[in-house]
């Protein structure tokens, strides 16, 4: 295997420069740089990255935790910052932590030493102790925070007015009886859509009813077993809105069992717009976030922030919008121009 020496005088560079080559120092003009990794590549030459890092202080690589890497969100948002990251030259170790506050610490403290910054998403409300007490080490970006996470930079979905968005429109079909099915009481994503989906109720004069709140856990099977007990509810609901996609499939599939129809006997809905939404029968009217494009602007943020001379800049806040998709499942009629699963969008 060749090795730095060998790159030096096969390029006609002396080592030093060859190093700066690979540690991206401004100090090598672009035709030097760009002809020593040419001899590099020929040669099959590989820097060793312990000894980069020692020198450079820096390991290229990011962090990236989330509660699961299972389901069709996670696997966007892992999509969205695996593509940018390998953009801006970075490489990623990702974890998860199962939203367990000791695996939480379990995995912040494995990537101590070994990554320049962390994208996390930690959505439980007992996790930011657990951030700041490795939020010195690195820059932290934190992906749907909710409250109490303001000295870190946050990307956050806008959860409360999608879920507003979503009931509004139920209630708009004439729904008034209308219950809804929780994630975890923990999670903050769950806490704002529902928080929302009260609001809605509030805002059309109708009194939210605890007896209509259905406890799940965003699992396809707490909402294929919320079935049952939303049609043992006397008078029953007209409409369900799920606080995520999973829920609502799990419960559509259930119905479906039971004889019951959607929309016909029951109208439901989600949040998140997971790709299998448009393609269960009926197809789900739900809420989209850009999951993609929330992995992304992650990636966005934390190089702005370490880039070639690392910076401490204030936190930064940011707010991805969430918007209405109408299908089949919630009974209202599809729109003039409306893509071939008879969805159409509509702004909260």
């Amino acid at each position: 295997m060749a090795n730095i020496k060998d790159v030096a005088r096969e390029a006609g560079v002396s080592v030093a420069t060859v190093s700066r080559v690979f540690n991206d120092s401004g100090l090598v003009s672009e035709d030097t740089r760009r002809a020593v990794r040419e001899v590099a590549e020929r040669l099959n030459y590989w820097p060793n990255g312990v000894a980069r890092s020692l020198i450079t202080n820096r390991t290229h690589a990011v962090g990236v935790l989330l509660p699961d890497l299972h389901g069709e969100f996670f696997s966007e948002v892992i999509r969205g910052i695996d593509l940018t990251a390998r953009r801006v030259g970075l490489h990623l170790l990702v974890s998860s932590s199962h939203s367990d506050h000791g695996e939480l610490i379990a995995a912040l403290r494995s990537m101590r030493g070994r990554i320049d910054g962390l994208v996390v998403m930690a959505p439980d409300v007992d996790a930011h102790d657990a951030l700041r007490l490795v939020a010195g080490h690195f820059p932290v970006v934190v992906l749907d925070p909710g409250s109490g996470s303001h000295d870190f930079h946050t990307i956050s979905i806008a959860n409360a007015q999608g879920a507003h968005a979503v009931t509004s429109h139920l209630l708009a079909l004439g729904h008034r009886r209308i219950a809804t099915i929780t994630g975890p009481e923990r999670n903050t994503d769950a806490r704002e859509r529902l928080e929302g989906y009260r609001g809605a109720l509030r805002d059309a004069r109708v009194e939210p009813c605890a007896g209509l709140e259905i406890p799940g856990d965003f699992t396809e099977r707490s909402g294929y077993e919320a079935a049952a007990r939303l049609l043992a509810l006397s008078p029953r609901p007209t409409a369900v809105f799920a606080g995520n996609d999973n829920m609502a499939i799990g419960l559509m599939s259930a119905l479906s069992d039971l004889g019951v129809q959607v929309p016909a006997d029951l109208a439901v809905s989600g949040f998140d717009d997971i790709a299998l939404a448009r393609y269960v029968s009926p197809p789900l009217t739900t809420v989209h976030v850009d999951a993609f494009h929330l992995g992304e602007r992650s990636v966005e943020m934390l190089s702005g922030i370490l880039g070639p001379v690392p910076i401490v800049p204030l936190p930064s806040h940011e707010l991805l919008r969430t918007r209405l998709v109408v299908r089949a499942s919630c009974g209202a009629p599809s729109a003039e121009g409306a893509d071939p699963r008879g969805a159409r969008r509509l702004e909260p």
